[in-house]
């Protein structure tokens, strides 16, 4: 059983599966127009909860609501199961290769074989495309790797009802109903105005204020909960950032790409102008990152250190801040 089904590489798998289906619908959509029409950017704080034994950061909202939010402005609906039997999934997998629909999976990344060993994590909000099936293996597009690649039929069981946090539980979808027309341009405006408002939200954790929130403890952690804490905190400041998928630094990248595709749909040149603006900003991040990095080991001749990040992180979020209204204004 096998799906004629073109594999495509993408920066991050939520945004590259929901790409990938649609187009073999005959929906052109880039991976930067799904992200950027599921309103992806964002930050929040949330030091009440832990999460390796650190405050909780997140450069972007919760797994799967980019691509119920692209869905929904779109217009297209998508069919969603989980399931309590590994053998029913199985079965309705199969099913559907049968009958030609290539299928997106939610898995765990632990128990991905074709990952370098240093990639597995314990991370179950995955997104892959099941599209072709023989005695021995299951075909995948996951839109993270370069070709398409395969699990056996035990290994994609294994990810499919991976333990823990976010757990799978045989998580299957795919479009049951496409839109004869779809309004891109109403849908881009909607998409760039919740961005703007979850960005600009008046809450103190939530948007440009969480990155205030987090800028001002960084100073203060050192003296309150000591160096070492202070920099494992930092540790997953920007391994949330660079290593959860593409996180803060790389979805910049991705949202400055929507921008220029939105300017030339909405013909709107004060778009090309910010998506530059984006760009500088995502530089800013990457070199953020590259600062905590040089502290995380130990290698950071910085004078005053804690402050300078502070300060770096502050300036950043300036930097959104003028950038959101401005963004607001525009369309």
């Amino acid at each position: 059983m096998q799906v004629e089904f073109k594999h495509q590489q993408a920066a991050h798998c939520e945004n590259g599966v929901a790409s990938n289906l649609l187009k073999h619908q005959g929906i052109k959509i880039s991976e930067p127009m799904v992200f950027g029409l599921g309103s992806g950017l964002f930050f929040v704080y949330l030091p009440f909860l832990k999460v390796n034994f650190s405050p909780a950061f997140s450069y972007r909202p919760m797994p799967g609501w980019i691509f119920k939010r692209m869905a929904k402005l779109l217009g297209i609906k998508f069919k969603r199961q989980k399931f309590n039997s590994p053998e029913k999934a199985q079965q309705t997998l199969d099913k559907n290769l049968t009958e030609n629909i290539p299928t997106g999976l939610q898995v765990g990344v632990y128990g991905l074989s074709y990952f370098p060993e240093e990639y597995r994590f314990h991370f179950n909000a995955h997104n892959l495309v099941v599209y072709g099936k023989d005695d021995k293996q299951y075909q995948i597009s996951d839109p993270v790797m370069q070709f398409p690649t395969s699990l056996t039929h035990k290994e994609l069981e294994k990810v499919r009802f991976a333990k823990g946090a976010l757990a799978p539980k045989g998580h299957l979808y795919y479009p049951i109903y496409i839109p004869e027309e779809i309004n891109w341009e109403k849908a881009i405006k909607k998409a760039i105005k919740k961005n703007c408002r979850d960005m600009l939200a008046p809450v103190p954790i939530i948007g440009v204020n969480g990155m205030r929130m987090v800028a001002k403890n960084i100073k203060k952690w050192p003296k309150k909960i000591g160096v070492p804490k202070t920099n494992h905190y930092l540790g997953q400041l920007i391994r949330m950032q660079e290593e959860i998928g593409t996180g803060g630094g790389g979805f910049r990248f991705i949202y400055a790409a929507f921008l220029q595709e939105a300017a030339e749909i909405l013909k709107n040149n004060k778009l090309k102008e910010l998506s530059e603006e984006m760009t500088q900003i995502g530089d800013m991040w990457r070199d953020f990152a590259v600062q905590i990095a040089r502290v995380y080991k130990k290698r950071s001749n910085q004078e005053d250190v804690y402050q300078y990040l502070s300060d770096k992180m502050l300036e950043i979020a300036d930097r959104e801040e003028t950038f959101f209204k401005q963004l607001k204004k525009a369309v």
